[in-house]
């Protein structure tokens, strides 16, 4: 029987791979990896050695995790009712194998044994580091635990996996059930030209309208949402998009509340069964911050650090809109936007669609390639013509890598930018096939892919791409980076299968070069003119990058505040009215308004959109942020196209993964331990 889920080529082949496919594929992959499991088990655990017990698990499970990966992409990519459906069927048959495997009484006796004995006590480096970390993921899910025990981690892994996937689909679906038809042209005042164009695309994909009577359509996704929020003059339309946006997951039948409570319950129970108190410490045990209550304190000290500056941004705001208007008191959460924004251009004379013409997409990518080449000593390549690949949707490209000193072949990847409805939101980075370098065996390469909602290309002109979204897109790239330069010789220990309060490293320290002049000149040319960005008006960016700094990082601090404090204390948000118990938590955080709030957190996809995901690690983005905060000041006091220091980092952090401690790697780049100051530093806080 064809089975293309399980087809080994690197290439994928993405139009073979159907939603019927997906039960026979996966059922098939199941049974193989089920098989060769029993092998690991059948041996005699003192004769157990480090390649047959632990490297051939690795190897026993590799074909299926492939195979549900590329399942996993296209439900994130190409959601159809079909696909849905084969996802749901197969979901917890895959996470029944994969929370079977550390409760596999047979297999953990011969992990044991191995690890216990003199062969694997002697080893060094990556595969001493990974016995270590798969006796401690072993133990975190439940391998010590009681028969009964681990019957209800089981269950409870089951749950969590089923109830995360609902998650993600009422967000999804919530989001794409709304949308904004506005048939009265004079009610889009204020809206850029670019922003008024997509809207009067999407009506006009949808059957709206007509060139005598035009309609314009705006959705929840945010190229759409993000424009209108902070230039239409029109308040109640703002104030209309704004409630759509925080019902997201908020409504029947798309509300997750009651998803939110089971999945903190089921959280809370599974990390007591394993023997911790809160699930945040089951979770940190082996990240830099090593427990939940190390991480709220780095949380609230940036707090406590930032409140000043904060509160005089909001009072600021506030008094800019009265002097306008005449109204005062605090804003309502749909004037936030608009009147920074309005704040922002009278401050420094900016206008954010003023910068969109330097930014087509394509150019962007050849200048992010061109730094990739230049600093990382990787190049980057488009397949094009007859030469592309299968690939899941038009719009997609595919790019090879390779190392530019010796032309070895380091891997692949594919791009996916723009909006659709089948496409879920944000923006990610996905790791489709770990490669390796292992000693005595030719180099495998890496395959992956990043994905975003930038905004779309409209009539002849290329895809205009904010300054924000040139950030996002050299974001993912850098995760895509760690993936792709990856050199140990473990593939689990490879690219981003490390602590997720270091993963983010490689993907912010790639932000800065948006940032730098020199970079910026690489790529920021006018798409008509070819003009480069001019001085002065990058010198106006420049002015205007710490503008709300603190409330900005205020944010971004109170979102892993409500991380922690859900998964620390879960009891307080089981009953009652969640709203009113995460606002009374988040006072102090929050930008005061004239209206009543509404918390994130029945859209916190990073939090419930999978059995772990980011959960009581969103705290992560600030931890990495002062580490890539210090880590470029490296580049810009010895160059910040230097090779040189370029080479180190991929050395130390990008080709590493997690064969050692990131501190380790951090030392070993930066020469001592980070500077906690330098990102308060960066954003123009006091330190």
């Amino acid at each position: 029987m064809d089975h293309p889920f399980l087809d080994p080529a690197f290439e994928v082949p993405w139009s073979r791979l159907g939603a019927a496919s997906v039960e026979p594929d996966i059922t098939e992959a199941l049974r193989r990896a089920r098989e060769r499991v029993d092998a690991v088990n059948s041996q005699n655990p003192e004769a157990a050695t480090f390649e047959s017990a632990f490297l051939a698990l690795e190897e026993a499970t590799e074909e299926l995790d492939r195979a549900w990966s590329y399942v996993s992409n296209l439900d994130s990519v190409c959601n159809s009712p079909e696909l849905r459906a084969a996802y749901n069927k197969m979901l917890p048959a895959v996470t029944a194998f994969h929370t079977k495997l550390p409760l596999d009484e047979p297999l953990w006796r011969v992990l044991k044994a191995a690890a216990e004995s003199k062969s694997c006590r002697n080893l060094q480096g990556p595969e001493k580091r990974l016995v270590e970390e798969t006796v401690a993921a072993f133990l975190r899910s439940g391998a010590d635990l009681d028969a009964a025990g681990k019957a209800r981690i089981e269950e409870i892994e089951s749950e969590l996996a089923a109830k995360a996937q609902k998650f993600t689909e009422n967000e999804l679906d919530s989001t794409h059930a709304y949308e904004l038809l506005v048939d009265d042209p004079a009610r889009l005042a204020g809206l850029p030209e670019s922003a008024r164009e997509a809207a009067l695309e999407s009506a006009r994909k949808k059957g709206h309208g007509s060139p005598r009577e035009p309609i314009y359509r705006f959705t929840l996704q945010m190229p759409s949402l993000l424009p209108a929020m902070k230039y239409l003059k029109d308040a109640a339309l703002r104030r209309e998009l704004w409630e759509a946006s925080i019902a997201v997951g908020a409504n029947e039948p798309h509300d997750n509340t009651a998803l939110i409570r089971d999945i903190l319950r089921l959280r809370a129970e599974k990390a007591r069964l394993l023997g911790f108190t809160h699930f945040p410490d089951l979770v940190l045990e082996r990240r830099m911050a090593k427990n939940g209550q190390a991480a709220l304190e780095f949380v609230e000290d940036l707090y406590r650090k930032t409140k000043p500056a904060f509160d005089a941004e909001n009072a600021e705001l506030d008094a800019f809109r009265t002097e306008k208007t005449g109204e005062s008191g605090p804003l309502a959460p749909w004037e936030q936007a608009y009147w920074a924004e309005r704040l922002r251009r009278e401050r420094f004379d900016l206008d954010e669609e003023e910068v969109r013409p330097y930014f087509p997409v394509g150019q962007v990518l050849d200048g992010l390639f061109a730094i990739t080449e230049q600093v990382f000593g990787a190049r980057v390549t488009e397949r094009t013509g007859g030469r592309k690949p299968d690939v899941w949707h038009p719009d997609v490209r595919f790019y090879d890598v390779t190392d530019a000193a010796t032309g070895e072949r380091l891997g692949a990847f594919y791009a996916d930018w723009f909006p659709r409805e089948s496409k879920r939101g944000g923006a990610w980075m996905h790791g489709l096939i770990d490669g390796e370098r292992a000693p005595g065996r030719k180099r495998t390469p890496h395959l992956g892919l990043m994905a975003g909602n930038m905004s779309p290309p409209l009539g002849n002109a290329p895809a205009l791409l904010t300054h924000d979204e040139v950030e996002t897109v050299f974001h993912e790239f850098g995760h895509l980076l760690h993936h792709l330069l990856g050199e140990v010789p473990v593939k689990a220990l490879n690219g981003t299968n490390v602590a997720w309060d270091w993963v983010e490293l490689p993907s912010q320290i790639m932000e800065n070069w948006c940032w730098e002049k020199q970079a910026l000149d690489l790529f920021a040319r006018h798409f008509n003119t070819g003009e480069h960005l001019p001085e002065p008006l990058f010198a106006k960016m420049l002015q205007a990058r710490n503008f709300h700094a603190a409330r900005a990082q205020m944010r971004q601090l109170s979102f892993a505040r409500l991380d922690l404090e859900l998964h620390l204390r879960p009891e307080r948000f089981l009953k009652g009215d969640l709203d009113a118990e995460l606002l009374r938590l988040l006072e102090g955080y929050m930008v005061p308004t004239s209206f009543p709030q509404r918390p994130i957190v029945r859209r916190f996809s990073h939090l419930f959109g999978s059995p772990t995901g980011y959960a009581a690690g969103y705290y992560s983005y600030k931890w990495a942020e002062v580490l890539d905060a210090d880590a470029f000041s490296r580049f810009t006091s010895e160059g910040i196209l230097n090779p040189a220091v370029g080479l180190e980092f991929r050395k130390h952090v990008l080709s590493q993964g997690n064969a050692e401690d990131p501190a380790v790697l951090y030392r070993r780049f930066m020469g001592r331990d980070p500077d906690p100051k330098a990102l308060l530093r960066r954003l123009g806080l006091p330190a």
